[in-house]
């Protein structure tokens, strides 16, 4: 790698500018660039507030490389691409509010997402994958704020980009932009490198099995429905590590420990006691950031959330009916945080937390801070907040995550159609339910697993109603899920399980002994996977429209049953 350039953007004085010099009026740029990593700060001459810094060099990709897009949040789709390929955008349908409803858990607002053939974006950290070996570059923080790698294949070119929007810097303040490193090896070799290098440690536990009721019931559960599912999981007892209540215990999204004796009426400590009654850790989910418009919450504590400079609160989710946002730098919002994770953690007696919709704390920069810091400070505050109870991270930026949580969604939600409803086919966003980007995300996110945290792939299913996938299309996505994540979450009502599903079910629960060697798309829908079990080489061939593959053969589910 070459440096060709760089480019500061930033305001001083009222006045926008987009300077490419490294010693300029307001600033003086400095950097140092080696084989093996990247290192640049700025040092402020005249107070100045900074926007994005660029560093463009030239890259010799060659013919048959493999450039891997990492996407900006756990749903958001990622895989490898070749220079023949062109990165998913965003619909054009989505204009005007639209747009900001359909990017409001996207990059949008900081990433100039490219629209032709060869050019792609990765977040955190990327690599190319040629025939002689992995080249990884990888940010070893996103505390001074996120990290965006852009390649132009044909054009041989690649930019890192440090997005610190909102950051004053006054006279003499030194701020530290970038530090990145290069290395090179074989895949598996690269990430363990990486991670060592972050200081990431290995993830306290390294599997979990079990249920979660979303995907069956959404918000309409109650303690029937909970128990009766707890108690039809008794044939595959155990196989079960972790039972999870999702969203629906609650009145109202943020009023977390309000009592909801219509749908709950023993309580949630009750839940949790029938849970380890079974053996099982009990989990439950929550959005510690959000709180419904209509919530008790935001209308007794407006004065807690996120807002524009003029005052207006910032709508963070678009589900429920919308929800603002918590700030974690309001002392009053913070100490209410804390103290519905002591209810639900102490006081109930939950072992795991699903914390969801965490990306919405990042939104816009402020308390003149990036929104990269933003995140990392929220994820150790949820830390702290859970002390030593697992946390299973969704729908957050995955740098702001390594080390801070045990578990992490790595891909979008599934959806209860194989093939998608009508908005998947418009493009309106790269993080919308799909059970196909989910496949996606899983194979190709599949080296965080075990190194950072355990891979969440999202659910499974075997049941037979309120699903439109066949046979084949649930034994590829419980396959998949088994062979790239270890956690392994079903949300059906057990019930409705025949036999050959209980069998089935076991063998999805257990943990891989597969070995992934390689995975590459060999067509527009069709993947296929090399792995290694017990010293032989098996390939799982698969298309990802279609769902047909010869799983039976790799697993030994029978896919017509």
């Amino acid at each position: 790698m070459k440096l060709l350039n760089t480019e500061f953007i930033y305001e001083a004085n009222g006045l926008k500018y987009t300077d490419r010099s490294q010693d300029g009026e307001h600033f003086t740029f400095t950097y140092e660039i080696t084989d093996t990593s990247i290192r640049a700060c700025v040092t402020a001459k005249k107070p100045l507030t900074m926007k994005r810094a660029d560093l463009d060099f030239s890259y010799p990709f060659k013919d048959g490389d493999k450039f891997f897009g990492n996407g900006y949040q756990s749903w958001t789709t990622s895989r490898e691409y070749t220079a023949a390929d062109k990165m998913k955008p965003i619909t054009p349908i989505a204009k005007g509010r639209l747009k900001y409803l359909a990017g409001i858990s996207a990059d949008t607002r900081f990433v100039d997402f490219p629209s032709r053939p060869g050019a792609f974006v990765s977040h955190c950290y990327t690599y190319i994958k040629s025939e002689d070996g992995v080249t990884l570059l990888g940010s070893l923080t996103e505390r001074q704020g996120f990290t965006v790698f852009y390649a132009d294949m044909p054009e041989d070119h690649i930019t890192i980009s440090k997005d610190v929007e909102g950051v004053t810097l006054q006279a003499g303040e030194t701020y530290d932009l970038f530090d990145v490193v290069i290395l090179k090896g074989t895949y598996d070799e690269v990430f363990d490198a990486y991670f060592k290098a972050m200081g990431v440690k290995k993830p306290v536990v390294e599997h979990m099995s079990g249920y979660t009721s979303w995907y069956n019931y959404f918000q309409k559960i109650d303690e029937k429905i909970i128990l009766r599912d707890l108690n039809a999981l008794d044939m595959v007892k155990d196989s079960v590590s972790v039972f999870q209540v999702d969203d629906g215990y609650e009145t109202f999204v943020g009023d977390w420990t309000d009592k909801n004796p219509a749908k709950f009426p023993r309580g949630m400590k009750f839940i949790a006691d029938s849970i380890h009654d079974k053996g099982y850790l009990a989990g439950i989910w929550i959005a510690p950031f959000s709180v419904q418009i209509k919530s008790e919450t935001y209308k007794k504590h407006p004065d807690w959330v996120v807002k524009y400079p003029n005052g207006k609160p910032i709508l963070g989710v678009v589900a429920w009916g919308g929800a603002y946002t918590l700030d974690i730098y309001n002392e009053d919002a913070r100490a209410y945080i804390k103290s519905f994770f002591d209810t639900v953690l102490c006081d109930w007696g939950y072992d795991m937390v699903k914390l969801d919709f965490l990306y919405s704390q990042c939104m816009y920069p402020r308390n003149n801070k990036a929104r990269g810091t933003i995140m990392c400070e929220a994820m150790d505050f949820l830390r702290e907040c859970c002390g030593d109870k697992l946390i299973l991270g969704c729908g957050v930026p995955l740098g702001a995550a390594f080390g801070r949580v045990d578990a992490c969604r790595i891909s979008c939600d599934v959806d209860l159609i194989y093939g998608g409803k009508f908005y998947n086919k418009l493009g309106v966003n790269n993080e919308i339910p799909s059970a196909q980007n989910a496949i996606i995300n899983s194979v190709f996110r599949r080296h965080l697993d075990g190194r950072v945290f355990c891979n969440d792939p999202d659910v499974f299913f075997f049941r037979y109603s309120n699903l439109g996938f066949n046979t084949e299309q649930k034994v590829l996505l419980a396959t998949i899920n088994h062979i790239c994540g270890n956690v392994l979450f079903v949300s059906d009502n057990a019930e409705e399980y025949k036999g050959v599903d209980v069998d089935a079910l076991r063998k999805v629960f257990a943990k891989s002994t597969f070995r992934v060697l390689d995975a590459n798309y060999v067509s527009e829908d069709d993947i296929v996977i090399d792995l290694e079990k017990d010293g032989n080489r098996i390939q799982l061939r698969f298309n990802l429209k279609t769902g047909k593959s010869n799983v039976e053969d790799i697993i030994g589910i029978p896919v017509f049953r």
